[in-house]
């Protein structure tokens, strides 16, 4: 049968079709495509795997894009939490736009309830390249982060763990911005950042800092640890004793000196004493792992990211949230349901 919803006080209402009429639809569709000879615009082909559906242009690229998905499923879940994450009750649909003129960006979203995370939907973007080798992967890390801990981590740490995974040519480009927002007072105060657990209008800084801060604890310990750092933050909301258990920091405002050094050294490599773990080898379609950012051109002061916090229009648009509709809201609650929307804008500023 064909299947159409409507959400109705958080539950999912579905309203059946008979399949002969599906059947007669298809029929019609089929005839029209062979008789034009070509698949007509926007015409999307499919591909299935274990966890995953793509909807894209070609057969060829549904493959390339489901293959891709599966893999870095696997081995970005190894490499996050030491093991694959179990097989999903659904699979996770992805729909895919390709093309050199789209910038790279994604969104994908999801719902907890209870302890269970569920209702999978993905949307892809950008260049062939940057969409296999960027957006699939830091999109598809968002999953295993959910499925992991079963409920919404702080923006800051969830994009930034995101987008460690990403092309190096990506991650040189977060730095850039990074130090353009320390230096034009858009830099975030950690204690505000700590505390974020929706997306801000200005989203592009969040995801700089979040990116560097990420970079700045993984080299310091590995992906692991990142990962059990933040189980003991959302498990005690405690920040600052998680903090100094994992990373020797005493608080946000210590982190945050910390970090500002580091940038302005130009985040450099740590002693080999302090790295709990080499950088990743590539595996399947391309290498993920932590190579050294361009130094910085510009001099970082040495109050950049509290100086920015107070002049930054998060405060003032802390009241406005407050006052916006629910229904605007990215992350939403539907009945006892919890709606996780993960939105990657980066092809904004492209």
């Amino acid at each position: 049968m064909e299947a159409s919803g409507t959400r109705q006080g958080g539950c999912l209402e579905i309203r059946s079709r008979p399949v002969a009429t599906v059947f007669r639809r298809l029929v019609v569709v089929l005839i029209a495509i062979i008789a034009a000879g070509t698949p007509p615009e926007g015409f999307a082909a499919g591909y299935r795997t274990t966890n995953f559906v793509v909807e894209a242009a070609t057969p060829e690229l549904a493959r390339k894009i489901g293959d891709a998905a599966e893999q870095y499923r696997h081995d970005l879940a190894v490499e996050w939490i030491g093991r694959p994450i179990p097989r999903w009750a659904s699979p996770c649909p992805i729909t895919a736009q390709v093309s050199p003129q789209l910038g790279a960006g994604g969104a994908t979203s999801f719902v907890f309830d209870h302890g269970e995370v569920f209702g999978w939907q993905m949307s892809i973007q950008g260049s062939e390249q940057r969409v296999l080798d960027s957006v699939l992967p830091h999109e598809v890390t968002h999953t295993i982060f959910a499925s992991h801990f079963r409920q919404p981590l702080p923006r800051w740490a969830d994009e930034g763990g995101c987008t460690t995974v990403e092309h190096p040519v990506e991650r040189a480009r977060q730095h850039r911005m990074l130090i353009e927002f320390l230096t034009t007072g858009r830099g975030i105060s950690f204690p505000q950042m700590f505390a974020m657990r929706e997306y801000p209008p200005d989203v592009l800084p969040l995801y700089a800092q979040g990116y560097s801060l990420a970079r700045f604890l993984i080299e310091r310990g590995g992906r692991r640890k990142y990962v059990d750092f933040l189980a003991a933050g959302l498990a005690s909301e405690d920040w600052p004793t998680a903090l100094g258990q994992f990373y020797g920091i005493r608080d946000e405002a210590q982190m945050q000196e910390v970090w500002l050094e580091w940038v302005r050294q130009g985040c450099p490599a740590p002693p080999a004493s302090l790295a709990g773990e080499p950088p990743s080898v590539g595996r399947g379609p391309t290498a993920r792992g932590q190579s050294p950012d361009p130094r910085p051109q510009q001099q970082v002061p040495a109050d950049a990211v509290a100086v920015a916090g107070r002049r930054s229009i998060y405060q003032r648009l802390e009241r406005k949230r407050a006052e916006r509709p629910a229904g605007e809201s990215v992350s939403r609650h539907l009945g006892h349901h919890e709606r996780d929307v993960i939105e990657d804008r980066r092809g904004e500023a492209d």
